[in-house]
């Protein structure tokens, strides 16, 4: 827990940069609906070039504001023009609704107010609509499937961890760090301090989650599949041939598909692509 007077209250303001003062109000107040509340005008300051400038924020309820900088004078650079890169696209404000009929219900604004909407997805725990505004920045509204728990906590520390020792080594010329494959291995090593498994089986740990359940539903289904657990959170499939599933026999989105195995696995990955994951033990090539 924070110590005592540190407990931050949530959001009160996200900032960008925009070049594009009136298409930018328009769109935030006229589009969306977003009242203007505030602006601050003041001569630059700080650096010898900072331009003068205009700080302007709109309301995006339950006390949040999103606010921009509008530098007088100033020309755009040219990385925030790159608005295909998915290095910018990834800088993005996602605001929450309580009801998917609120979630459709901004999705008709966006389509009457001639918005493009660029998909609506659904990810582990949520669904969302994303979409841009004039600068190119992405916005997202999104609905909670259900609520963040300990145990995604508890996930997510591992996850991070072993990110952060792959990172590590890599800056310390021990090792590098290319792929997701190295965390979820990593993972798995630590969790099998609980749950061993032997070195000629191919293993899957699934998160005890509702939107990883379809993982253990169909390894139940399937004789040749151990299942035991959970323990500390996670459930382990286990076979000594291979372990393999079908996305659309599984009923899983895209998004959720390529994170099925963020509970860690042991062994090689045969075959992840579109539709098809296939792990087999550590002794098959």
């Amino acid at each position: 827990m924070p110590a005592n007077g540190t407990m931050l209250k949530g959001v009160h303001h996200t900032a960008r940069p925009t070049w594009k003062l009136r298409e930018t109000v328009e769109f935030y107040r006229d589009k969306l609906g977003l009242p203007l509340i505030h602006a601050i005008s003041a001569r630059g300051w700080g650096p010898s070039n900072h331009p003068d400038f205009l700080h302007f924020f709109f309301d995006s309820g339950n006390r949040s504001t999103i606010a921009f900088f509008y530098y007088i004078g100033a020309e755009q650079p040219d990385y925030t023009r790159a608005v295909e890169d998915y290095r910018f696209q990834a800088t993005h404000t996602a605001w929450q609704v309580d009801t998917y009929t609120e979630l459709k219900a901004w999705r008709a604004r966006l389509e009457a107010q001639k918005i493009p909407l660029i998909y609506q997805l659904r990810h582990e725990l949520i669904e969302s609509i994303y979409f841009s505004d004039p600068n190119g920045y992405y916005l997202e509204i999104t609905l909670a499937i259900r609520a963040m728990n300990e145990l995604d906590a508890t996930d997510a520390t591992r996850t991070i961890e072993a990110g952060m020792a792959l990172e590590d080594a890599e800056r310390a010329g021990t090792g590098q760090f290319t792929s997701i494959d190295q965390v979820w291995r990593k993972k798995a090593n630590n969790i099998s301090g609980s749950v061993k498994g032997a070195v000629d089986e191919a293993t899957l740990y699934v998160l005890d989650v509702p939107e990883f359940k379809p993982l253990l539903e169909a390894g139940r289904k399937e004789q040749k599949f151990r299942i035991d657990g959970p323990v500390d959170g996670y459930w382990r499939i286990s076979s000594n041939s291979s372990i393999a599933f079908e996305r659309k026999a599984l009923g899983f989105v895209p998004a959720l598909w390529n994170a099925s195995l963020t509970g860690g696995f042991d062994g090689n990955i045969k075959v992840f692509d579109k539709n098809r994951l296939e792990i087999t033990p550590e002794a098959v090539k």
